[in-house]
């Protein structure tokens, strides 16, 4: 087999007659793009699994459905959709919006929620003396996520309802994250981060400043997906610890080579950081022209099932209804670094839990002063930490065999006064944060985990 079997050989590259200092106009860059569909899945596939996180883009932009058949498609919003202003205020809820600057310059948003409507009997509490937790999304949407219901749908109004201090994190390069004290987005070295820089810096440092701005209280910290994967980062090196009271985590990701979803498992297979750097790319957009036109292309493949391809690379969800559905894919898919999602690859093609590989032994030695990137250890968890861990049977992401490596890897050990877990059967990786049903079967135990520890 050609070692460049499966993408573009480095013969066709040649072909393309690229210029010595690599900096490509636009139509170079689609002229480029064009040639690689051609000649490799590569690139497609990353997108397939970016875009996978969008149940309905390919049905919107192939034949104008947003969602499932039989549900009308979705109405645009005729203003600006605001975590605050659109959600939280609307709901009659008080809303702050603070700004945290990470040690390598990001300017984060974070919102607070500190009590419930003014009308209520709740406003009147003491904000210090209500416990704080902290919402941290996942991969390639926002804070928002957790507010697109009504209160009585929602986990962020939810928590608050029930007496909690609710603070919701957003990662750089979010939309309302996109600041940074010397870099701008347009600068490729804006997105030259991985999940490896945001456990190491967007994360202690919204941790930190709810801390600061609660009194000193520790906190209660839940994450979805890629939310789940930093802070188990974090544990395994002993790091948090003295700001985190407990932590629920939602849909765990650490272990992916077992990954159900087949997509996933052929982009792994294929996706190399170097064709997207070939192409300039840095920040990826899943709402991008290269994304729309790439898109269109695939779904013209009768082997690629345009019409369910969240099911195909998340599982099929049980629980989804229009409302919540239109509201997240018209507000909370953002951006992330194609870094990102490289590193997120390395994953499902290699066993174990590293750091991002650079590629070569030589990168790697300068980074980490190693060969190999260094690994996330998670067995070196501290066993006192209260986690609770909650899996669905339909999630392909947060797969159940991998799911049961990581809970192997935590529960051998754990006090088991510390740990708990809660399987949803037909649960899939969005049905976690948007089910219809997801206040009875996952927020109300949550909560009972919570004012247990």
């Amino acid at each position: 087999m050609e070692p460049w079997h499966g993408i573009a050989r480095a013969s066709d590259c040649a072909t393309l007659k690229l210029n010595n200092s690599w900096e490509l106009s636009e139509s170079e860059k689609h002229r480029i793009l064009h040639h690689l569909m051609a000649r490799s899945f590569c690139l497609i596939s990353l997108l397939i699994l970016s875009l996978g996180f969008n149940p309905c883009t390919a049905l919107s932009w192939k034949n104008d459905r947003s969602v499932e058949d039989g549900i009308q498609a979705c109405k645009p919003y005729p203003h600006p959709f605001t975590l605050c202003k659109s959600e939280a205020e609307a709901f009659g809820y008080p809303c702050e919006d603070h700004k945290v600057t990470t040690e390598d310059g990001y300017i984060l948003s974070l919102k607070r929620i500190p009590h419930g409507p003014s009308t209520g009997d709740n406003s009147t509490d003491n904000e210090n003396t209500r416990p704080p937790v902290l919402l941290f999304h996942g991969l390639m949407v926002d804070g928002i996520s957790w507010l697109l219901g009504t209160p009585k749908q929602s986990l962020g109004f939810i928590l608050v309802d029930g007496g909690f201090d609710v603070w919701i994190a957003n990662t750089r390069g979010t939309n309302s994250s996109r600041n940074h004290t010397s870099l701008s987005p347009k600068n490729p070295a804006y997105w030259d981060w991985s999940w490896d820089e945001i456990a190491a810096y967007d994360l202690p440092a919204v941790l930190q400043f709810v801390y600061d701005h609660t009194g000193g209280q520790k906190v209660h910290y839940i994450g979805h997906s890629l939310g789940t994967l930093i802070i188990l980062a974090a544990f395994s090196e002993r790091k948090l610890l003295h700001l985190v009271r407990s932590a629920a985590l939602l849909c765990p990701i650490a272990y992916l080579d077992r990954t159900k979803s087949k997509l996933s498992r052929v982009v792994a297979k294929i996706f190399l950081a170097d064709a997207a750097h070939f192409l300039g790319w840095h920040e990826f957009n899943p709402f991008g022209l290269v994304a729309r036109e790439i898109l269109l292309t695939v779904c013209g493949n009768p082997e690629v099932d345009c019409h369910d391809v969240f099911s195909a690379l998340a599982g099929p969800d049980c629980c989804l209804n229009a409302t919540s559905t239109c509201a997240f894919l018209e507000h909370a898919i953002q951006s992330t670094s194609v870094r990102n999602l490289v590193h997120l690859s390395q994953m499902v093609r290699h066993k174990g839990i590293r750091r991002y590989d650079y590629g070569n032994a030589k990168a790697n030695m300068k980074h980490y002063n190693q060969t190999r990137p260094p690994l996330y250890n998670l067995s070196t968890i501290p066993t006192h930490v209260p986690m609770l861990l909650m899996h669905g049977g339909q999630d392909f992401l947060g797969d159940v065999p991998d799911t049961r490596h990581l809970l192997k890897t935590l529960v051998r050990n754990h006090d088991k006064d510390n740990i708990e877990v809660l399987y949803v059967p037909d649960y899939a990786h969005a049905d976690f944060v948007i089910g219809f049903n997801a206040p009875e079967l996952v927020y109300g135990p949550m909560v009972d985990f919570f004012q247990r520890h």
